[in-house]
């Protein structure tokens, strides 16, 4: 039998997950990763997208917005800004929010903050992707 992993998320507002698991996945600012026990050390910058944890035959999960992960050999904690299950979701919210980001960046303004409007149309397809998991 493989060696658990720790697995901590925390964000400002709740204890979101504490539990051993067998790997995480999720989307950093230099691609995906994919965590099991024994990684080498490492600390790396959150991207939106879908972040899913293994245990045993079970796959959860969960849409990660932003924040920061520090891994270790035994344990693995994420700092997140903003992460949800997808039942936690609305959907027609998260569409909304994706059309927006979508108008604006199709749009002539000058004064766009281009960034902003990518990450927000990121944070948004995070969220479709995962309520569609559910």
């Amino acid at each position: 039998m493989a060696e658990k992993l720790k697995l901590t998320i925390v964000t400002p507002d709740r204890e979101f997950y504490k539990d051993d698991v067998d790997m995480v996945e999720f989307n950093t600012t230099e691609g995906e990763i994919g965590i099991y026990q024994g990684h080498a050390p490492l600390s790396v910058i959150v991207k939106p997208g879908i972040l899913a944890i293994t245990q045993g035959e079970t796959v959860k999960n969960a849409a990660l917005h932003a924040g920061f992960v520090q891994i270790l050999p035994e344990e693995v904690t994420i700092l997140a800004e903003i992460i949800e299950w997808p039942g936690e979701i609305d959907e027609q919210r998260a569409e909304a929010a994706r059309q927006r980001a979508e108008d604006r960046l199709k749009g002539n303004d000058n004064s766009l903050d281009v960034a902003r409007a990518e990450a927000a149309l990121l944070r948004s397809l995070a969220r479709i992707n995962a309520a569609k998991l559910n």
